[in-house]
């Protein structure tokens, strides 16, 4: 509304330009569907590189052909795709989880309440705020360790109960043990809270998940996981030394190897903070004593002495000895056992007149080690692949991703019956033209030769559809994980790729085919096509990967699986199909502001500015056929297409009309030799 006068002046007043502007979707995300050794099962994840897959998914894998699928993505261009993972069931095995025994995240059996387990550990992360389990053996590269060396508690009641919790993701090669990735949750305590362990892991980690489901209740005095050289709750008293020891006598216990003698020179009167680097300086160097087996001088000569707690009633000054992971092999189990009294004896050293120092042994395992993790096998059942719309599984978990153009299935022609192959592709092809997007049929690895590939188009000419393409033949890559050696892929995420790097180098409106079209990564194909042969296929909607020389491995075809000539489609042509997709989805998210506008000629003429103004953009880029815009496109929004019966209706329609591009499929050269009649 005008702003009212009422006072004498100069008043200033706003004038929206009606000018609501259409944007452009992007035309090349993509979406795969497929199994893989690790990754959240039944959810679309986010990825921008290969850095991204390999974090998620664990890479390529020998058993995935959606795995080679996705690095072949992005080395052709990609840069943004959603992965979904699906498995079999009742084969991909429990996640990984910690054991039950006393050792393994509980309260030890030396405990008041008696040993119960108090916190589960399993493979997963959150999402949407849900817990997602992660199942695979890669979980069984989980490691988990609980210390104490945590912040001087306030309140007193609190300080038993404190804890830190460092997860690790390990891999093992040969005898040494390399940690990939590290989180670490410190203060955390299993009462509720703000620190509450549970929330604070589900939350923040994307390794592993806790959880008490169907674990006792928890004892009223504040228990925490045992673990590293503690006991839950309070720790008990120790035991004095007696008068006139001056050295502690210990051993170091590594499975597998003789136990070894220590013997730990208690300090002079001095600085208790000091005693922790006498103590590490001796450990550190009785590492190059004879009576230490070279394989086990690492875990004494890394070794760390902490000095942790607040000496309060719950949580008195104690020193904790960490042993060194540098060993090779490495064994978690590996524990120094002060004697006499095993694995939690506890000295109270005060021959300086302070207060009592605890000190106490680590106790085994060093870290957890998760356990149970399981692949499973390839899931030959159909309906893991399509999954269900309700529940979001299968392909569905799509459902959840705002946008993407792009989809590949490179599982589906490996499965037994070429029934289902046909089932699964069937129903993606409708949710592709519902999500106005492509599909990328894949080839099996038995159709090999021109005969056999004109036999599968006769088997499948169910699958003729303008939003579906299929590539001949198949490509071969050199397999990382078979030093070089050949291997025969689905070109599905190849040619997705390609379509990513044609559509920002050229537009959306360009074929992604031609001489420019490398595939790239790709060393060779598995049938070497003719001109002749090219010829047979290429009629029938088939598009056909090339050899030429200088120009290597080629996209040599444009066409849809409705491209064959016999069908005389409208939609014969990969960039013709794209192009309409990118424009309606482009105007249908453009034009949600017209809805309950006043249906009349001003709404009508800015829609007229505001689609117009996007149709001459992409004029001016070349997306259209016609050297003037008049040529090139129409928009039509007035009393001719909207009636007053529309109005009455509450309907406003618009009227869109464009030239697209067809590509040159076929380059005709007429030449002829002039005859010149000899001069007389």
């Amino acid at each position: 509304m005008p702003v009212r006068p009422t006072y004498p002046g100069v008043y200033i007043e706003e004038i929206p330009s009606g000018l609501k502007t259409v944007t452009g979707v992007s035309t090349s995300v993509g979406a795969f569907v497929g199994t893989f050794p690790r990754g959240l099962l039944n959810e679309a994840v986010q990825l921008f590189s290969l850095a991204d897959f390999e974090r998620e998914y664990g890479g390529v894998s020998a058993d995935s052909e959606t795995s080679y699928a996705i690095q072949q993505f992005f080395l052709n261009g990609g840069t943004e795709c959603f992965v979904v993972r699906v498995a079999s069931e009742t084969d991909a095995g429990p996640p990984a989880v910690v054991g039950a025994a006393p050792s393994n995240a509980t309260v030890p059996n030396g405990y008041t309440a008696g040993g119960i387990n108090v916190v589960r550990f399993s493979a997963g992360r959150s999402i949407r705020g849900q817990s997602a389990a992660n199942p695979g053996i890669w979980g069984d590269s989980l490691r988990v360790e609980i210390d104490y060396a945590t912040r001087p508690a306030a309140v007193a009641t609190e300080t038993g109960s404190l804890f830190n919790v460092t997860i690790s993701l390990v891999r093992i090669d040969g005898d040494r043990t390399i940690t990939l990735a590290s989180e670490r949750f410190v203060n955390l305590t299993l009462q509720p809270g703000r620190d509450n362990a549970l929330d604070l892991i589900n939350a923040g980690s994307t390794l592993l998940q806790a959880d008490r489901t169907g674990l006792a209740a928890l004892p009223a005095n504040n228990p925490r996981p045992g673990a590293c050289g503690t006991v839950s709750g309070a720790l008990a008293p120790g035991t004095a030394v007696p008068a006139g020891v001056t050295t502690l006598a210990a051993t170091l216990n590594v499975p597998g190897f003789p136990a070894v003698p220590i013997a730990l020179s208690i300090p002079a009167a001095g600085s208790i903070a000091n005693w922790a680097n006498v103590f590490q300086a001796e450990l550190r160097a009785q590492a190059q004593g004879p009576a230490v087996p070279f394989a086990l001088q690492p875990y004494l000569a890394e070794a760390i002495v902490e000095l942790i707690g607040d000496n309060s009633t719950l949580n008195p000054l104690q020193f904790v000895i960490r042993l060194g992971a540098g060993a090779r092999p490495f064994d978690p189990l590996a524990t120094i056992r002060f004697t006499p009294g095993g694995d939690l004896a506890t000295y109270r050293l005060d021959n300086t007149g302070a207060a009592a120092i605890a000190v106490r042994a680590m106790v085994s395992p060093q870290r957890f080690a998760l356990s149970g993790g399981a692949d499973g096998t390839m899931p030959v059942d159909v309906a893991r692949y399509r999954g269900a719309r309700l529940p979001k599984t299968g392909l569905y978990a799509l459902e959840d991703v705002d946008l993407f153009n792009i989809m590949s299935i490179p599982d589906a022609p490996t499965m037994a019956d070429p029934t289902e192959m046909r089932q699964l592709y069937t129903e993606a092809e409708i949710y592709c033209e519902e999500r106005r997007s492509m599909l990328l049929l894949d080839i099996p690895a038995t159709v090999a030769r021109l005969d056999q590939m004109q036999a599968w188009l006769a088997e499948n000419e169910s699958l003729r559809h303008p939003n579906a393409a299929v590539y001949f033949p198949r490509t071969r890559i050199s397999d990382p994980l078979a030093r070089g050696r050949m291997r025969s892929i689905a070109p599905s995420g190849t040619i997705a790729g390609l379509y990513a790097r044609t559509d920002t180098q050229r537009g959306v409106w360009k074929a992604p085919a031609g001489t420019d079209a490398r595939l790239r990564n790709v060393q060779s194909l598995d049938y070497s096509l003719t001109d002749l042969e090219n010829g047979a296929l290429n009629p029938l909607g088939v598009n056909c990967l090339r050899t030429f020389p200088v120009y290597s491995n080629i996209c040599w075809g444009a066409r849809t699986m409705e491209g064959a000539d016999a069908l005389a489609s409208d939609w014969k042509y990969v960039p013709v199909r794209r192009l309409t997709l990118f424009l309606e989805e482009s105007l249908y998210r453009g034009t949600k502001w017209v809805v309950f506008e006043p249906n009349d000629e001003p709404l009508w003429s800015q829609i007229r500015m505001n689609v117009g103004a996007f149709m001459q953009d992409l004029f001016r880029k070349g997306a259209f056929q016609g050297t003037t815009p008049r040529d090139a496109y129409f928009v039509r929004c007035d009393s001719e297409t909207t009636t007053q019966a529309d109005i009455d209706s509450g309907i406003v329609n618009v009227e869109i009309g464009f030239a697209p591009l067809k590509p040159a499929e076929f380059v005709i050269l007429k030449i002829q030799q002039i005859a010149r009649r000899a001069d007389v």
